[in-house]
């Protein structure tokens, strides 16, 4: 368990570099799903077309989807979101950054599977195979005499080899080696494209907006920080909780029991009193508590939190209220701490 924990907290503690290994590892998967990917062309005219925007299109879909769901940030977008302002209100360039972090992220995978599939040429292949201009590249004295449907029956069974049976009209291979080139000479502007659009987002848009810009990166990990302590301190306060409460509930049974037993009273006030006594480590558990001691007021501290959060102002020295204002109640007491000094 140790090991484990050790895992998890290098894991927490380099969030980034996780999420972009996490990325990389589903771009690498998306590239082996569709090379493992039985593509079936139905070489159909109603179908061709549908049938390739879909692979196209939908698996990239659920890997983008796939790629925001991974993505812990998700819950605090949508919680900043949609939190009311309180006292503190919300920034829309800090959410349009986190939201564009997490999205340049989850669309590696749908890139490579996009791309991946307009260089394999198969998809684009079964799309268009009922546009190759046949007066160019086959019989065109023939195509003239055919009827629109024969002709986009012939050409639809191009990517089937099994089934085709218009060589005499047009090669196929002739067919796919046209369609093909094309595919892949559209993967690779894609992949330029993206490339190039990638580094003006990642490099250049800074250079041009650089106050806006660690603005937004300062604040957005500012409430990623500022969560992971909250439910730090909620953890720390429920462990808290849970023991006073377990300790009182064994020293209520105990009294009950010390009733019960009324006989072995008097060899119990005989017994030697322990060194540490339970009580000290039930006030040192009630210190951890901050005064909050019932369901009623954890539940007041949680929605406070919620709908009212403190402003980010430090130095403040009057307290806050149950709702999350500033006053309402005396100012906590100073401590003062005496200090002698003695030249020996």
């Amino acid at each position: 368990m140790d090991k484990f924990r050790m895992i998890f907290q290098f894991l927490q503690s380099n969030q980034e570099s996780f999420m972009n290994g996490i990325c990389g590892i589903m771009a690498l998967a998306s590239a082996q799903m569709y090379s493992a990917f039985d593509f079936n062309c139905p070489c159909l005219p109603g179908y061709n077309m549908a049938y390739s925007v879909g692979i196209l299109l939908a698996p990239p879909l659920v890997l983008f989807l796939l790629g925001l769901v991974m993505n812990n940030n998700v819950s605090m977008l949508a919680e900043e979101w949609k939190r009311p302002p309180g006292r503190r209100a919300k920034d829309p360039a800090v959410l349009r950054y986190m939201f564009c972090s997490m999205a340049q992220r989850a669309l590696i995978a749908p890139v490579v599977w996009v791309a991946v599939t307009l260089l394999d040429g198969k998809c684009f292949l079964c799309a268009f195979c009922t546009a190759v201009p046949v007066a160019a590249l086959g019989n065109g004295s023939l195509a003239p005499g055919l009827p629109a449907p024969e002709l986009a029956r012939l050409l639809a069974r191009v990517p089937c080899p099994e089934i085709y049976d218009g060589d005499w009209l047009l090669a196929r291979e002739v067919a796919v080696r046209y369609l093909r080139c094309i595919s892949q000479a559209l993967g690779w502007s894609f992949v330029l494209l993206t490339t190039l659009l990638a580094f003006v987002v990642r490099s250049v848009r800074p250079c041009f907006t650089q106050a806006a810009f660690l603005k937004s990166k300062y604040w957005s990990h500012y409430i990623d920080i500022e969560r992971k302590l909250f439910d730090e301190t909620c953890t720390e306060h429920a462990k808290a909780f849970a023991k006073v409460c377990i300790q009182q509930f064994f020293e209520a049974m105990n009294q009950d029991l010390e009733l019960g037993h009324a006989h072995g009273a008097t060899a119990t006030a005989a017994a030697a009193p322990d060194a540490h006594s339970p009580a000290d480590g039930a006030e040192e558990e009630r210190e951890k508590l901050r005064g909050i001691t019932d369901q009623g007021a954890v539940n007041r501290l949680l929605t406070s939190w919620h709908k009212c959060k403190p402003p980010l102002r430090l130095g403040q020295e009057e307290p806050l209220m149950s709702n999350g204002w500033v006053g309402g109640g005396p100012r906590p007491a100073r401590k003062e701490v005496a200090t002698y000094f003695s030249k020996v």
